[in-house]
């Protein structure tokens, strides 16, 4: 667990959006990784998967931290009926899984983590920017946790 801890300070020292997109298949650890970016972060708050809730609000020392499970959402329509606009845009750190099906409400400066499952206690785990802004400079690949 240590090495996770140790991963997320590298992580947030490599961000430049504070909208990060999870991409990884269920169980590859997104929230688990989530968890460990808040303790970075000094937040009190524990990270659960707001698969039913959609978003889970955490208090950071001076910030928020919205953190959304798009999984369930099966239209642009439901996330527009939730509000998702006034999310994207409040300057708060998003953390977001399942961008893909939000794709097109996303904001233009977004970084992706990607998690890989490789073992049952090894993940592979690479952060790129949104296309429009990378270059090989700005990716980071870390390669197992």
């Amino acid at each position: 667990m240590n090495e996770i801890n140790t991963v997320a300070l590298d992580v947030l020292k490599h961000l430049k959006s504070k909208v990060i997109l999870f991409d990884g298949k269920m169980g590859a650890g997104k929230t688990t990784l989530i968890n460990a970016l808040l303790k970075a972060m000094h937040s009190e708050d524990v990270a659960t998967s707001p698969t039913f809730s959609i978003v889970n609000e955490y208090i950071l020392p001076n910030d928020k931290v919205y953190h959304f499970d798009f999984y369930r959402i099966e239209s642009i329509d439901e996330a527009y009926n939730f509000g998702v606009e006034d999310y994207l845009y409040s300057n708060n750190w998003l953390f977001i899984e399942w961008p893909d099906r939000i794709e097109e409400l996303l904001p233009e400066n977004t970084q992706t983590l990607t998690i890989t499952k490789i073992d049952k206690n090894t993940r592979s785990l690479k952060l790129t920017r949104n296309k429009k802004l990378l270059t090989e400079n700005n990716a980071m690949t870390e390669p197992k946790f």
